[in-house]
């Protein structure tokens, strides 16, 4: 089996790469397991050494609509013998609300020139496309229903969010031609993120206990009581597995699935925080108003009802103090303060 990434260097690509290294085999669609040969990266920059270091790793650095728009270097992103691809490459959603030609070019133009490229090979392999929880937008003309399930009618409310939503449709078409076979996985936000801060309008959600646990002031621009649905990376990492794994049966429509969300607010992740590193860690987060982000990120749903994912037997975070020792446990070389058992 030959597996590719797009944003294969990036936080959750490389996080994706190890466990699949980690695992060795994978199964496509409920068939039989098949041993991993080969898992290709590709981004803009070169993934982190020990994923380099590792024989199976195959690197494509470039811009992922130019390496596609050539002829000479597209097969280097696809292969005939390549049978499942992960798309986790796009710009996020700040990005693309301050610039809306980078967000169509990187989320909406490289997502079409990936499919045409996987319709090339004529072998139909597994896409597996990392959506948003974005792709719903509450809005005083339409008021989004309490609880978000799998058949809620998406409705962005910014360009990414429509971005993301226009990628699962095309997902959706290719695959009912029978170009390839494809599964739209809609992530939630993912908390907490290690490293530093990116362009995405929730980005706060990682930095807020990431920087205090750096001993580092992190700020909080949205009203404390500010319902969010997250996800830890390692729930996160499994849906994506799940997702190439499960049989036609068991994934059902072509329709994207919503991943398990645990709903909190940053008053609780706050609290959260205090509980494993102590009050003074956690008076490190600024509560200062941003009304750009708070826009963005109040715009989206924080209750969701994943039963489809659930029947893939994937489940949300138990809480977020785990979440948070979880972070701890994996990076403890970007921890500085002391941590309670």
């Amino acid at each position: 089996m030959n597996i590719v990434i797009t944003g294969g260097a990036g936080f959750l690509g490389s996080r994706l790469a190890r466990q699949l290294l980690s695992l060795g085999h994978l199964s496509l669609a409920g068939a039989a397991p098949q041993i991993i040969q080969t898992v290709t990266l590709v981004d803009r920059v070169a993934p982190p050494a020990d994923l380099t270091a590792d024989r199976r790793i195959h690197v494509v650095i470039g811009d992922l609509n130019q390496l596609l728009e050539e002829n000479k270097t597209a097969d280097r992103v696809v292969r005939a013998n390549d049978t499942i691809v992960f798309h986790l490459a796009a710009a996020v959603s700040g990005e693309c609300e301050a610039d809306f030609d980078l967000g169509m070019r990187s989320n909406l133009d490289a997502t079409r020139a990936l499919l045409q490229a996987c319709r090339a090979l004529k072998t139909a392999p597994a896409v597996v496309f990392a959506s948003s929880l974005a792709v719903f937008g509450n809005s005083p003309e339409q008021p989004l229903p309490p609880v978000i399930d799998d058949r809620t009618l998406p409705t962005p409310q910014n360009s990414y969010g429509i971005q993301k939503f226009i990628g699962e449709q095309l997902v959706a078409d290719y695959a009912r031609k029978g170009f390839i076979r494809g599964r739209n996985v809609r992530l939630m936000t993912v908390s907490v993120r290690p490293g530093k801060p990116n362009g995405a309008a929730s980005s706060f959600l990682s930095g807020m206990i990431r920087e205090p646990l750096a001993g580092i002031r992190a700020s909080c621009p949205v009203p404390p009581d500010c319902a969010v649905a997250l996800s830890s990376p390692g729930r996160t990492i499994e849906g994506l597995i799940h997702a190439a794994q499960a049989s036609d049966a068991e994934w059902g429509a072509r329709t994207a699935i919503n991943l398990p969300a645990l709903t909190t607010t940053p008053r609780e992740m706050a609290a959260a925080l205090e509980r494993v590193a102590g009050k003074a860690v956690a008076e490190l987060i600024d509560w200062t108003p941003d009304p750009a982000i708070a826009k963005i990120v109040t715009s989206w749903p924080a209750n969701i009802r994943a039963t489809r994912a659930e029947g893939l037997a994937l489940l949300p975070d138990k809480d977020f103090e785990s979440i948070i020792r979880e972070y701890v446990r994996e990076n403890p070389q970007a921890v500085t303060v002391a941590v309670r058992p």
